[in-house]
């Protein structure tokens, strides 16, 4: 029904009346519950944290395969932030410590099963990655391997089969880790070629059935997982911190070919670049705080500002003179930024952060929990009022389509006696979100989907454990591997059924 302004005349500011004025048709914020029609319903995984089968069909050691677990370190040392040649080494030869993403929850095998548990929610879509190392082994070899390509047909097959749109990452942490120990990860120019082969290879066998695709998650965390992200041994460079960067910018100029590529193979093809929403608000009303806050925040939108603008922002340049910071430009870099803009923005939201003066200066990024929120018990804030304002400034900063694309509450679960897991917990974060989701496009947000993290419970990406469960469907493995692997709903499961069904009306 078009609204129109109340009463039946209006005053102008020079005292005249008129009759009202119809709300134009394009305007949002026609039904206070509605998503769209064709909004993308979906969950998220990642190969390294799922897949397992480490030394099946070909694969090469990948970057996610040297993530160990350790449960008896500080959850903020766990993870492989910064690494040198003798730890890859030391990792890649260890016998005696356990690595849960060389198993994971064994979806090699068992994907179709899953598959069909997850499109009992009514799920509409689906986000995996295609393991790098999995097609190259290597990472520089000429010609793919076959036997996991026919792998990724018979995945990407299934997910269509089971009704859901498949939205594939190519770089998801499972960097060769041969391109680690060769060359210089990232770091090295000649991994922008190698990637885009790995790219131009996948887009030929799939484009014709996957239409949405990630080309580097969360590419913006390049100080919170630089080892995972960009393969670079601290200990092979001088400057790790340019190195960083560095890296980044050969990786942003290797997607953008790829997108290039991709764009001449179809027009109907959609790239996304992919940010960890990161965003932080100042600690304190202090403008030194206020001004902070906005510096760290502009260079988290520097990664998404040169994808889907084609070009480094002057923030950018500043602020790597202030900081004693090198990139250098490669001949041609500037046109292929230029020429493979993305086609739409796609972050992570699972916390928000505050930062002061000083740690900005200090170079801290990681910032300080906000005291007015309530946190996880891994210390991640909620903060779903955040989400509904990370949308509105996304979109007016881009007016790009925007897919969220991993969102969640990690966990610890409890099996009971009977069988049964009650999340409520889960639900509740995740109805908050739904709620900032509506109210976001209801402020005219141009919202196409929304991806909770791992659906299926999934190998943490940061600590490596199965206690950290994020998924609607519960799978019976422990932090040593143990277990029967069986998948069993939770309360969240139906929960996300009722949603789906109701197109995001029904959230109680």
């Amino acid at each position: 029904m078009t609204e129109t302004t109340p009463a039946s005349s209006t005053t102008s500011a020079t005292g005249e009346t008129g009759a009202a004025r119809a709300v134009p048709a394009s305007a949002p914020g026609t039904s206070a519950d509605a998503f769209p029609e064709d909004f993308l319903w979906g969950g998220a995984i990642a190969a390294n944290q799922a897949e397992g089968a480490w030394q099946e069909g070909g694969k090469g050691w990948s970057l996610a395969d040297i993530n160990q677990f350790r449960g008896d370190i500080p959850l903020a040392k766990r993870g492989n932030k910064e690494m040198t040649s003798d730890r890859v080494r030391f990792h890649m030869e260890d016998t005696e410590g356990r690595y849960p993403k060389r198993q994971g929850i064994d979806f090699y095998h068992s994907f179709d099963e899953d598959l069909e548990l997850l499109a009992g929610t009514g799920m509409n879509a689906f986000r995996t990655s295609i393991s790098w190392a999995r097609v190259f082994p290597e990472g520089d070899e000429q010609a793919p391997n076959e036997e996991a390509l026919q792998y990724y047909d018979r995945l990407v097959d299934a997910i269509l089969r089971h009704g859901m749109t498949p939205v594939l990452t190519l770089s998801h942490y499972e960097m060769p880790i041969a391109l680690t120990q060769k060359y210089t990860g990232w770091y090295s120019r000649e991994v922008i070629e190698f990637f885009e082969r790995f790219g131009q290879v996948v887009l030929d066998r799939f484009a014709d059935r996957v239409k949405h695709w990630i080309v580097i998650n969360q590419i913006n965390l390049i100080t919170h997982e630089s080892f995972n992200h960009l393969g670079v041994a601290a200990d092979k460079v001088d400057d790790l911190a340019s190195a960083k960067y560095q890296a980044v910018h050969n990786e942003m100029v290797s997607a953008a070919r790829i997108t290039r590529y991709g764009h001449q193979l179809g027009k109907d093809l959609q790239f996304g670049v992919m940010l960890c929403h990161t965003l932080a608000d100042p600690i304190s009303a202090r403008p030194e705080d206020l001004f902070a806050a906005t510096q760290q925040n502009q260079m988290q939108y520097f990664f998404s500002d040169v994808a889907l603008r084609g070009a480094y922002p002057g923030y950018a340049w500043r602020h790597f003179r202030d900081r004693g910071i090198t990139v250098e430009f490669g001949e041609g870099d500037e046109r292929d930024l230029a020429e493979g803009t993305a086609d739409l923005l796609t972050f992570s939201y699972y916390y928000t952060s505050a930062i002061d003066a000083e740690s900005w200066e200090a170079g801290d990024y990681d910032g300080f929990r906000n005291p007015n929120l309530e946190a996880s018990d891994w210390g991640w804030t909620k903060n779903p009022l955040g989400l509904r304002r990370a949308l509105n400034e996304y979109w007016d900063r881009y007016q790009a389509p925007i897919m969220i694309t991993e969102n969640g509450l990690g966990a610890k679960d409890v099996l009971e006696a009977d069988g049964s897991i009650h999340d409520d917990y889960r639900i509740e974060y995740l109805r908050e979100h739904v709620r900032a989701m509506r109210e976001a496009i209801q402020d005219g947000v141009d919202l196409r989907g929304w991806f909770p993290w791992g659906p299926i419970d999934i190998v943490s990406c940061s600590s490596s454990e199965m206690s950290k469960r994020y998924g609607f469907l519960y799978v019976d493995l422990d932090d040593a591997g143990k277990g029967s692997g069986r998948r069993i709903p939770k309360d969240s499961y139906a929960w996300y059924r009722r949603v789906i069904a109701s197109g995001g009306a029904r959230i109680e």
